[in-house]
């Protein structure tokens, strides 16, 4: 029985952290440290939140636990953040590395992971970190899978959104990654992938931008397509894969389309002139394939992707934040979440803010139980609509205004 003074343990299921490049230095192979320090002198930082106190709450134990626990959430599951050594730019968005700076931007995303293992183990009740691979040579990922599972990065594996005119690595649907697929599978390691990533390079021409904005929402979809269609999750029934900050409002009309497509080839082995052989038969639908293999972290949620929720299933719907990034739910994760779900029952809430993402994640709620005690809101709190927005709303909030005066 639920009462209202009830509170709730939130664990947000998308949260960026990185270290500092001073820290970073500590954590790289010796041998690189040199190289380290001459690209360090010509680098220029790109991000404002990176070049001033903001970049703080990337690493700083006092600064990060202090905004979060004020905003409620007990827990995080980490994704990168920062630049890390001999990176061309923001850790999500840089491509693959081409085989000329492979090594050392490889040696960058280890140092990152050293990092992340010693950073959340200071709260490791706490923090799921995700470890990063890259895809240019499977022997070298799978090394860094393994040293991710032994080490204890919970929150899994981030792998490579591979653009399309990335020539110099294999597309995911490739059967050279076919032993990734197992390791993750046998080693019960959650495969992850992150939005805003995979697009092509545009170049330096005035549209770029706004082509990105508005191509990025396909490009990130891409990893699932391939996946699914490739027949990943066929062969792979417990492989965990996770698509986070992408929403899901796009995956119910997707799922429809493949589910068409699929039953068609099944029935016929064509769609229109376009035949198909023995190894394009899948034996099942898309949406048994999405309930049986996948997850998604939606962060900071638009109307439209809170109702898909009931068509995905609630069992798959992860909450985030999106912390520390300026477009996410902080200061404002309780007006977000009364603005959003003030309809919801409890232990629906309880659900996709918590549950889902401690069974992927593998989080101990009862460890929380005692930071949700003091700092989660109650459930009456979540239950209040808000019925105006506070002074100097972000973007989480002016996505929602509509539902305010509702």
């Amino acid at each position: 029985m639920t009462n209202q003074s009830d509170h709730y343990t939130i664990i947000t299921a998308d949260s960026h952290a990185g270290g500092s490049h001073a820290q970073y230095r500590e954590y790289l192979d010796p041998k690189y440290r040199d190289d380290f320090d001459a690209w360090r002198a010509k680098y220029k930082n790109p991000f404002g939140d990176l070049g001033d106190n903001r970049r703080y709450r990337n690493w700083d134990n006092e600064m990060r636990n202090g905004q979060e626990l004020s905003d409620g959430i007990v827990g995080e599951v980490i994704f990168p953040n920062t630049v890390p050594p001999f990176f061309p730019g923001f850790v999500l968005f840089a491509a693959p590395p081409r085989p000329d700076d492979y090594e050392h931007r490889l040696a960058g995303i280890r140092a990152h992971n050293r990092w992340l293992v010693d950073w959340c183990g200071e709260f490791p009740e706490r923090r799921a970190g995700i470890g990063q691979v890259f895809f240019n040579d499977v022997d070298d990922a799978l090394a860094d899978l393994r040293w991710i599972k032994e080490h204890g990065l919970r929150g899994g594996v981030l792998i490579p959104n591979v653009p399309p005119d990335c020539t110099w690595v294999q597309q995911l649907y490739d059967p050279a990654y076919e032993r990734f697929w197992s390791a993750c599978e046998d080693l019960e390691v959650p495969v992850n992938t992150h939005g805003g990533t995979g697009n092509p390079d545009y170049g330096p021409a005035p549209v770029a931008q706004l082509l990105y904005i508005s191509e990025v929402g396909f490009y990130s979809q891409r990893p699932f397509l391939h996946l699914l269609l490739a027949g990943v999750f066929e062969r792979h029934p417990r492989l965990r894969f996770v698509m986070t900050e992408m929403g899901c409002a796009w995956i119910p009309p997707l799922l429809h389309r493949l589910d068409q497509t699929l039953a068609a080839i099944r029935g016929t082995g064509a769609t229109g002139e376009i035949k198909y052989g023995e190894q394009h038969v899948l034996p099942r639908s898309a949406t048994d394939y999405f309930r049986q293999n996948c997850w998604v972290g939606v962060s900071q949620p638009r109307a439209a992707d809170a109702a898909a929720r009931y068509e995905i299933g609630i069992d798959r719907f992860m909450w985030g934040s999106d912390y520390p990034h300026d477009e996410g739910t902080y200061p404002f994760t309780r007006e977000h979440l009364r603005q959003r779900f003030h309809d919801s029952e409890p232990a629906e809430l309880r659900r996709i803010l918590s549950e889902n993402v401690a069974s992927v994640y593998n989080f101990d709620l009862d460890a929380l139980a005692p930071l949700a005690a003091q700092y989660g809101p109650t459930v009456d709190e979540l239950a209040t609509p808000l019925d105006r927005l506070p002074e100097n709303p972000n973007s989480a909030l002016l996505g929602g205004v509509m539902q305010t005066a509702s």
